[in-house]
């Protein structure tokens, strides 16, 4: 079995605004184990970027979080102060690959400058070593090492993602957190970033030992797929299923999943039309008492819009928030027939 690094448990984070207060995380409780890629997948505004800002303290003061529980490789985060997260957790055991990587690096930096900045600022290596590390990641990442002494704007987006990878790695850190980590980038350029991901986390485990788990969040179920060991599903701030990548595409059990997998394209059925889910997400302001999704949902009856679901396990290590669990052969066989999204 592996040990659990990273558990969240009831973590809830709002935003004042004028209009009211947005709950965009409400009740997120998940996990993730050493060595193992996570995949958080969801339509935008689900709260996906708001739930890693919450575990790296990047909240803005407009913000304000809660939760049960949120320990990561035996700290209490809830607990640490800045200054301790700062110095033990950021960066050297959790670092960050924004979504905005592509406009993340300093314009006036040298990009190999801003990589070894950060091995400085934690790190004893003299400046031989620093330029060593950064040489290996940029070989890593599938960068020339003479681009170490390029700025920003003379790489291109894709270049500057894959800079922006090499730095999240270049203390080893146990999590690296990647929010949406392809976005804007052709489907050969999302291929080979992928592929080298998959081939950084092999040699970590084959040179040293050390864990090397991602938390990947994405809306692109596809690269989800590609990647991911475990996968998480989050809709209107909440999570709606968690299991393997292989229940979850074989047997999952939330309309919602089954609704998000009739939205893209198998190459085993090229001749079947894509299912869309009518309607759109709900008012993140508004008190929701039942199910989220339930609106939306073809199969919801009056107590899905009364009674918000517990968040339960429903099979090993697969859990997921909906009442109506002992229909869901019924809804795999229905959720394919266009017919039952349009009545």
């Amino acid at each position: 079995m592996k040990r659990i690094l990273l558990e969240i448990k009831n973590l809830k984070t709002s935003y004042r605004t004028e209009k009211g207060t947005v709950k965009a995380v409400d009740g997120v409780t998940l996990y993730i184990k050493e060595n193992e890629v996570f995949g958080l997948v969801g339509e935008s505004g689900c709260g996906k970027s708001t739930l890693i800002r919450s575990i790296m303290r990047l909240l803005p003061q407009s913000a304000q979080m809660t939760a049960e529980m949120l320990r990561f490789s035996g700290y209490d985060l809830l607990s640490m102060t800045e200054s301790e997260f700062r110095e033990k957790i950021l960066w050297q055991e959790i670092s960050l690959v924004p979504q905005s990587a592509m406009n993340a690096l300093n314009p006036v930096y040298r990009v190999g400058n801003q990589i070894m900045e950060a091995i400085r600022a934690h790190r004893e290596d003299d400046k031989v070593e620093r330029v060593r590390k950064t040489e290996d990641l940029f070989h890593l990442v599938g960068l020339q090492s003479a681009f170490m002494k390029s700025y920003p704007h003379e790489l291109s987006g894709g270049m500057r993602q894959r800079a922006m990878i090499a730095m999240s790695l270049v203390l080893e850190p146990a999590l690296i957190i990647m929010d949406e980590p392809t976005t804007g980038l052709d489907v050969l350029v999302q291929e080979r970033i992928l592929r080298k991901l998959k081939l950084i986390r092999q040699t970590w485990m084959e040179r040293s030992g050390a864990t090397a788990s991602i938390l990947l969040i994405t809306h692109d179920i596809s690269v989800i797929a590609e990647m991911s060991d475990r996968i998480g599903i989050m809709y209107s701030g909440q999570l709606m299923e968690m299991a393997s990548a292989m229940d979850l595409f074989y047997e999952p059990y939330h309309p919602y999943t089954l609704g998000l997998k009739n939205s893209f394209p198998s190459i085993l059925a090229l001749d079947s039309d894509l299912i869309s889910i009518p309607g759109a997400p709900p008012n993140l302001i508004e008190e929701i008492p039942g199910c989220v999704f339930a609106a939306r949902c073809p199969f919801a009856i009056p107590e899905c819009r009364e009674i918000r679901p517990e968040f339960r396990e429903v099979k090993p290590d697969h859990f997921i928030a909906c009442i109506r669990t002992d229909h869901v052969e019924d809804f795999r066989r229905l959720a394919g027939v266009k017919s039952t999204w349009q009545s």
